[in-house]
């Protein structure tokens, strides 16, 4: 059976794969579906789950990877992500790695995509099929909460510049699914923004994310005081990383609702 991925390219099945991800939240489900002995590099972001990446090399960041690195360990498959790899750099290890596989969740369940893909090319089907279940049941609780106040929330990733999301993203999805939207600022996925009384009164709120900027709850409280809008600090990991941590993700958000 082939398998199709985010660019639909098709893969086969293979059991012996040695595999590079350079994604840390694929990183983290490839482990839970067992697979943390085949993977032969990762990101020094892919952190979880601690105690088992701990093992795999490093190959450096998301966008800059070493690639010679990469050559010596000799991988067959690599695992990609089109928001947080630089094309240039995959088309590098393309010339020698033979199996690209791109991914690109945009919504919450997109991720029982991404397990079947995992788990089947990698020979995982039914640990790739118990995960699914578990997102099934608590994507269900999460859609019987009662509809809460629909708002618009600017949602912050990043200061100097101040930098948020646009509406085709991850995250902006993760949001609608308790009834809440980003404004609309334009085409780009990532745009920079000022602070204004315009977009102020488009707003209902702020959301600083925990990464990739850290703020903290002290850059909460300091911008509360500043725009005269309600500020929340919210967990970047459960907002933004598919894979295992979205199970995490949905409970999150459930617990965000209700603040």
């Amino acid at each position: 059976m082939d398998y199709t991925d985010a660019v639909g390219t098709t893969h086969q099945a293979d059991p012996d794969a040695r595999i590079v991800s350079l994604v840390p939240s694929i990183t983290e489900l490839l482990c839970d579906l067992g697979l943390a002995a085949q993977l032969v590099g990762r990101t020094g972001f892919c952190i979880h789950p601690a105690e088992v990446v701990r093992a795999i090399p490093k190959v450096g960041g998301t966008k800059d990877v070493n690639i010679d690195k990469i050559r010596k360990l000799a991988p067959t498959h690599l695992v990609v992500n089109i928001d947080e790899n630089e094309k240039p750099t995959v088309e590098l290890l393309a010339e020698f790695i033979p199996n690209i596989i791109v991914t690109h969740p945009l919504r919450p369940r997109d991720n029982l995509e991404l397990a079947r893909l995992m788990g089947g090319v990698f020979c995982r089907e039914q640990a790739a099929a118990g995960w699914c279940a578990a997102f099934e049941a608590e994507y269900a609780l999460l859609r019987a909460m009662p509809p809460g106040r629909p708002q618009t929330m600017l949602y912050c990733i990043w200061q100097d510049p101040w930098m948020t999301i646009s509406r085709d993203t991850y995250i902006a999805r993760m949001l609608e699914e308790i009834g809440w939207s980003v404004p609309d600022l334009g085409e780009v996925r990532y745009p920079r923004f000022e602070w204004s009384p315009e977009l102020l009164a488009k707003v209902d709120g702020v959301l600083l994310s925990s990464e990739p900027y850290r703020f903290t709850e002290a850059h909460a409280d300091a911008l509360e005081k500043q725009i005269g809008k309600p500020v929340l600090l919210v967990d970047g990991e459960m907002m933004s990383w598919y894979g295992s941590r979205a199970l995490q993700g949905l409970k999150y958000l459930r617990e965000l609702a209700r603040r």
